[in-house]
């Protein structure tokens, strides 16, 4: 079997990956630019160590040199994907990461015949950005194969991670996204609202801008796609004006303050909050003829779907060989690999 690699092992996924790899009798090699950290999980966890920092494309070589497959942790991936999946490319080695940023799914998209030149697989987003949301998109098409409308969305109580706040504050600049006539486009933040029962009884929703703008497109090839998650109208307004201060959101400086003071106030959950937050995931479809069908299924919390996702994603690549190129991950592992993973119950269609 493959070798594999978990880079960005020290962050706050990495290592709940890491741990419960061990847990299962395998053994990553631990990856990342803070040597000093991921030295210490190695050896806490007596697995091998690699220092590399992604600013150097000749030492990110020479770091997966040997691996399989590389499962990327480290974000913002706005600015840590394309050298990995450089590296990968030259390396002839597997790339699969847990990104739920619209833009790193569309670049990998567009490198789909460099991957199958090179016979790997990409795959980003194998966490819970966006299997869950994936896979019920897919099934949704299955069953309204005319669907041009999809909405998707989720209720979730878990808290963030660093990380994860970090690629949030970033990507306020950005402002909200929706797919609108098979083109993604830029829109105010919490831009459309409504009610929506995502398993757990009816809340108000307003778009975001999630991974799925992209993938559920490359997974269904339906022209007009928008995620919800719940938001109680006085915190939609307050978003809502926010979005007039973009301008400023993006300047550099401001970015970094937000990034240094969420880093630092942000820990992410422990183990005892992330059992306690289930999450429920929903999606829609609707043809033009107005016919819809709705879709649910309850999972772990989204640290847990991740850690779990990314699992399976590596044995499926070490114990099968598909076709090389670019894949989202209901087409790499079929639209009910969510229903597999632990803490995940049975979709439901009506």
């Amino acid at each position: 079997m493959a070798e594999w690699m978990i880079y960005g092992a020290n962050g706050y996924a990495g290592t709940l990956l890491a741990k419960e790899a061990v847990a299962r009798g395998l053994t990553p090699v631990l990856a990342g630019r803070n040597r000093q950290a991921v030295a210490k999980l190695a050896a806490e966890l007596k697995l091998q160590a690699r220092h590399f920092s992604l600013d150097d494309a000749g030492a990110t070589r020479e770091g997966i040199q040997g691996m399989g497959i590389v499962v990327h942790c480290a974000g913002p991936f706005s600015a840590t994907s394309e050298p990995m999946i450089d590296a990968c490319l030259q390396s002839q080695c597997h790339y699969l990461d847990i990104t739920g940023e619209i833009d790193v799914f569309v670049a990998a998209q567009s490198r789909h015949n460099e991957a199958t030149e090179a016979n790997i697989v990409l795959c980003p987003g194998v966490g819970f950005d966006v299997i869950p949301t994936d896979c019920i998109a897919a099934r949704l098409k299955e069953a309204l194969p005319d669907a041009d409308r999809l909405a998707l969305g989720f209720d979730s109580r878990s808290s963030f991670s660093p990380g994860t706040a970090r690629t949030s504050v970033e990507g306020l600049k950005y402002g909200g996204r929706i797919r609108k006539d098979d083109k993604i486009k830029t829109v105010p933040l919490a831009y459309q609202s409504r009610d929506i029962d995502f398993g757990n009884g009816t809340k108000h929703a307003v778009t975001i801008p999630w991974g799925d703008i992209a993938t559920a497109w490359f997974s269904t090839g339906i022209d007009d796609i928008e995620v919800f998650i719940p938001m109680a109208p006085s915190a939609a307004t307050r978003l809502r004006r926010l979005d007039r201060l973009r301008p400023l959101l993006g300047l550099a400086p401001v970015q970094a303050l937000l990034k240094h003071l969420v880093g630092r106030r942000i820990l992410g959950p422990d183990s005892s909050q992330r059992q306690r937050a289930i999450t429920y995931v929903w999606g829609e479809a609707q043809n033009r003829a107005g016919k819809k069908i709705t879709a649910r299924i309850q999972t772990a919390n989204g640290y847990d779907v991740t850690t779990e996702g990314a699992l399976f994603a590596v044995e499926f690549l070490r114990q099968n060989e598909p076709p090389p190129g670019y894949y989202t991950p209901s087409r790499l592992f079929g639209a009910d690999c969510i229903e597999k993973l632990p803490g995940s119950g049975e979709m439901h269609l009506e």
